[in-house]
């Protein structure tokens, strides 16, 4: 029975996070993490495909929250109610578990047009499956498809701006902030 190294991976994490932002996301190899980890190449394997993932670890989960919430949502709520309800309730959440590396993790994935890409990429499937979830709730194809890219736009503003001061207000205030920002763009039109 293979023995598991009490907080492995969490040692490789802080070290690709060290390396990354000493060196650049390009200029790490997984050797290299590994050896600062003071860990095995195969342990790095049990816990993450590829750099890549010590960065995006955890993030095929939020597609299936965010749709989870919003069809949890109250059936009384408006699809546009119920998609900022849920941007709020999945956002403190993942907060609460990514917020010591929030900064360091976006500092590099601003820096890295690979990573931007998997983000953009990683927001899709979220996109996709808001969309779903709103149509569960009756919302119309076309409704359900616009309010799931805004909510997406409404989430990756806030994060951001979360990430910039995450003592100045909660994730949820955020998602509020913008969205409220985003209504009155609306009505000055």
């Amino acid at each position: 029975m293979p023995r598991w190294e009490q907080g492995a991976e969490d040692r490789l994490r802080a070290a690709a996070l060290e390396l990354f932002l000493a060196n650049g996301y390009e200029n790490v190899t997984v050797a290299q993490i590994t050896e600062r980890a003071g860990l095995a190449r195969r342990t790095f394997s049990r816990y993450f495909a590829d750099k890549r993932d010590v960065l995006f670890a955890g993030s095929e989960q939020l597609p299936g929250a965010f749709a989870e919430a919003v069809r949890k949502a109250d059936a009384a709520l408006t699809p546009l109610e119920a998609l900022l309800g849920a941007l709020e309730r999945v956002g403190d959440a993942l907060a609460e578990r990514v917020a010591p590396l929030a900064a360091q993790r976006q500092a590099i994935i601003d820096a890295s047009p690979e990573l931007q890409e998997r983000s953009r990429t990683k927001f899709g499937d979220v996109s996709d499956a808001l969309d779903a979830a709103l149509r569960r709730r009756g919302a119309a194809p076309s409704t359900a498809g616009m309010l799931a890219d805004v909510g997406v736009a409404i989430f990756r503003t806030a994060f951001r701006r979360w990430v910039e001061q995450p003592d100045a207000a909660a994730l949820s205030a955020r998602v509020r902030e913008a969205a409220a920002e985003l209504g009155h763009a609306l009505d000055r039109r």
